[in-house]
């Protein structure tokens, strides 16, 4: 099978996966959650529409870069005669009039690099997740791809009639393409795309340099973190798990979801990725979008996921136009998951609102006003931490009680009762730490296997092995010392480690027994080994986790076991700040890197 070969471009507003050939094959329009125009990521083997290309006759080869600490894009295709092109690709971003100019649009520049390259250019969106092919119009420099509820206009310099006919021409100079709203330019394409491409890079390589990075491993990082921040909806804040659905987690799984969502169970990790790389506007943008989507805890159990932006419906349906990643589907559109019972949620949302409480940084920064509403979620935490739930991987078809559901609703009183004390509310953080105790003891006494010592994945049940037990001490549970987590570790190895890979869980769901890896638990793996001292190899396996990269550094969801494929949609939010925290764990000191190198 293929591998995920994508790169992403975006601007906090669209997003756009261009293979390693330069075709852009998913592009949702206007916002990265919306219809993909370019959809033929998900419309099989040789789709017919979805996508924006650039033939070159007698292609021999092809190459993909970032630009240094950018997002933006660099495809070299080579011909027969040593000769062939350059495309660089970006969707604006940069600050314009005193604030961020980020339209939903894409640019993309082709350059011959010598002679005079014979190439076509493909432009093919439709509509409605590819049920509607759409209708075209010409204009004096536009074309207009017009949908039943969206129009595109391409805006170009290339000659319109190649452009419509799909027509070669000799290239003997830079052409541009502009594509995104129905509007005019302001200037001509070539003045508009040589701005867009020098401001855009000029914005990246700023907000690299305002990056905290750790000394080891800078490429990798700046990487995650620049996918990172393209993974989010400026306007609301809202952060997506992935830019795609349905990109399946293995073959012929059926495993196929919509991540074009916000989950709040990504909340605490996300945010602290965000504050360890200094990227506090981000940050500060998605704790807000977070405490918009609550605004109390009056309304009952809280819904594990939320619409980046409001009025976004999240009914599940398939998009039966569209076959499937390399025909692999059913492709899902909305996901079920947020009619589920999440008991976890409510500790993501006080466990990432806590930040707010310390970090003098942020423009607001938390009060009794902000603790009250935390207090009404963290007696929903109290009352719900022992009831079934869907769990951390949203099991469809059962419920049960889970360790680190029950675990996270035990952090929302922690962390309260350590929120009241900074107040200086005392008599209240004594309550909080009074039942947090209580609750830890209960917790921990219900998940530990009798007779054999170790935390199972579900309360008073079976000895299930589950990956996120990994991160009892990050939560401050247990100590990474114990020797019950000691014991649990050695379990886990056993049961869910496959050569630096690890399993979720090796039970049967609803789907059957997984097969691939979830890459965030390798890294939460690396970060365990690390705490309980075995930190040469958690370096080792973080060095082998670094080689399943693709071409251009991006991570999906799962890898395979054995061949290393990544699978699952992409890229993956959880496994950028997976990769990101652990990097900032394992790697040495500033002082340590550069008196070795002097």
């Amino acid at each position: 099978m293929p591998n995920l070969d994508y790169a992403v471009i975006g601007n906090c507003a669209v997003a756009s996966l261009v293979s390693r050939e330069g075709r852009h094959e998913w592009f949702c329009y206007p916002r990265i959650d919306a219809d993909p125009v370019f959809n033929g990521l998900l419309g099989g083997e040789d789709p017919e529409r979805g996508f924006m290309d650039v033939v070159l006759r007698d292609r021999t080869g092809c190459r993909q870069r970032y630009l240094r600490n950018t997002a933006v894009l660099e495809t070299v295709l080579t011909d027969a005669s040593g000769g062939g092109i350059r495309i660089l690709d970006v969707a604006p971003r940069f600050r314009r009039f005193g604030r961020m100019y980020r339209p939903p649009a894409l640019v993309r520049r082709i350059e011959p690099v010598s002679g005079r390259p014979r190439i076509r250019l493909r432009i093919r969106p439709s509509f409605d997740y590819g049920t509607d092919a759409g209708v075209t119009n010409i204009g004096s420099n536009h074309i207009r791809y017009r949908g039943a509820n969206a129009v595109l206009r391409l805006t170009t310099d290339a000659p319109l009639s190649y452009v419509t006919e799909e027509a070669e021409f000799g290239l003997d100079r830079p052409v541009s393409l502009i594509i995104g709203t129905d509007e005019s330019l302001p200037e001509a394409p070539d003045m508009v795309a040589r701005q867009a491409l020098a401001e855009t890079e000029a914005y990246w390589l700023d907000w690299v340099r305002g990056l905290n990075l750790p000394f080891d491993w800078q490429d990798a990082v700046i990487r995650a973190a620049i996918t990172l921040k393209l993974c989010s909806f400026e306007d609301t804040g809202g952060i997506v798990a992935a830019l795609t659905t349905s990109l399946p987690e293995a073959p012929n799984s059926g495993r196929c979801w919509d991540y074009r969502f916000c989950w709040l169970r990504d909340a605490f990790f996300t945010v602290g990725a965000l504050n360890r790389l200094n990227a506090t506007r981000t940050m500060e943008g998605f704790l807000r979008f977070i405490l918009d989507a609550v605004p109390d805890g009056s309304g009952g159990p809280i819904p594990p996921l939320f619409p980046i932006a409001p009025g976004t419906t999240m009914d599940e349906r398939i998009a039966v136009a569209l076959p499937g990643f390399r025909g692999d589907g059913p492709v899902r559109i909305g996901n079920a998951a947020v009619s589920q019972r999440q008991n976890d949620s409510y500790g993501a949302i006080i466990m990432a609102a806590t930040q707010m409480f310390w970090d003098q940084r942020l423009s607001r920064t938390g009060d009794v006003s902000l603790y009250r509403q935390l207090a009404a979620i963290g007696r929903h935490a109290e009352h719900d931490a022992f009831e079934p739930d869907a769990g951390l991987w949203e099991y469809r078809g059962r419920a049960a009680a889970h360790t680190h559901s029950a675990a996270m609703c035990w952090t929302a009183l922690d962390r309260l009762g350590a929120i009241a004390q900074h107040l200086g509310l005392t008599t209240e953080a004594q309550d909080w730490e009074r039942r947090a105790d209580a609750l830890k003891g209960r917790i921990i006494e219900a998940a530990t296997v009798p007779g054999e010592g170790w935390i199972s994945g579900v309360l008073n049940g079976d000895s299930v092995a589950d990956a996120s037990t990994f991160l009892l001490p990050e939560l401050g549970l247990i100590k990474a010392t114990d020797p019950l987590f000691l014991r649990t570790v050695e379990v886990l190895e056993r049961r869910l480690v496959r050569d630096g890979i690890v399993l979720r869980y090796d039970h049967a769901d609803d789907f059957g027994t997984p097969e691939v890896g979830f890459l965030v638990c390798t890294f939460w793996y690396i970060d365990t080994l690390a705490r309980i001292g075995r930190r040469k190899e958690a370096r080792e396996v973080f060095e082998r986790a670094l080689a399943w990269r693709n071409h251009v550094g991006l991570l999906s969801e799962d890898v395979a076991p054995g061949t290393g494929a990544l699978w699952g949609n992409f890229p993956q939010t959880y496994s950028q700040v997976g990769l990101i925290l652990s990097a900032m764990r394992l790697s040495r000191s500033w002082e340590e890197g550069l008196w070795r190198a002097s």
